[in-house]
């Protein structure tokens, strides 16, 4: 009978950096393509998400589907909608809702909620989702802390999303800083879908 060969300390060590090298690849591969964490960084989602809080983001879903009214979406915002450029694509009287965003996307990552789609006209009245000439049932959408007045809750006019793109509102209506001001998304600035909530553990759940 042939005993079983040892393996050397040069043999185990090769196989232990094989195994991490692995799961590093396989960790970063369903990041990369899969699922991807994403840190909330500010108050505009409150009281739905809470600044620090942890989301999953589901990113294989982006590319087979389109997202639909109430999806929170983390995306690419286009440059201006961060400090420093102007903030719309297009000239726009104050008080007035945004058209059109920016030529080109900025590197930084936000995170809203879809009120609009493709071809809908929008208006915003007391914080409040006008689309296509109703207002918008938005009391399913659990948390969402609507305006107590100001600029940021009622807009003259309304506008009609371009095609192939979204107009994103945070839940913190009187404090979110999204289309309204700087114009509907284009859709291949969609990162994916946060589904998901894992950080902090009390507030661990879907969205």
């Amino acid at each position: 009978m042939r005993g079983t060969k040892q393996k050397t300390p040069a043999g185990s060590l090769l196989e232990l950096v094989v195994i991490v090298a692995v799961a590093l690849g396989l960790a970063l591969g369903i990041q990369a393509f899969l699922v991807k964490p994403y840190r909330i960084p500010s108050g505009s989602m409150e009281n739905t998400l809470d600044i620090n809080q942890r989301v999953l983001v589901n990113r294989i879903g982006n590319n087979f589907g389109d997202p639909g009214i109430g999806d929170v979406m983390v995306f690419h915002p286009p440059i201006g909608a961060t400090e420093g450029g102007p903030n719309c694509g297009t000239d726009i009287p104050e008080g007035t809702l945004c058209p059109q965003p920016t030529e080109d996307k900025d590197d930084v990552n936000f995170i809203k909620r879809v009120v609009g789609l493709p071809g809908d006209t929008i208006r915003v009245v007391d914080g409040r989702v006008i689309r296509n000439g109703q207002r918008a049932d938005e009391d399913e959408f659990v948390n969402l802390r609507f305006c107590n007045g100001g600029d940021n809750c009622t807009f003259r006019g309304q506008i009609k999303v371009p095609p192939d793109h979204y107009f994103m509102m945070g839940d913190n209506r009187g404090a979110s800083d999204d289309s309204r001001f700087w114009g509907p998304v284009p859709r291949d600035w969609f990162i994916g879908g946060a589904f998901a909530t894992y950080w902090p553990p009390k507030k661990v759940g879907l969205l």
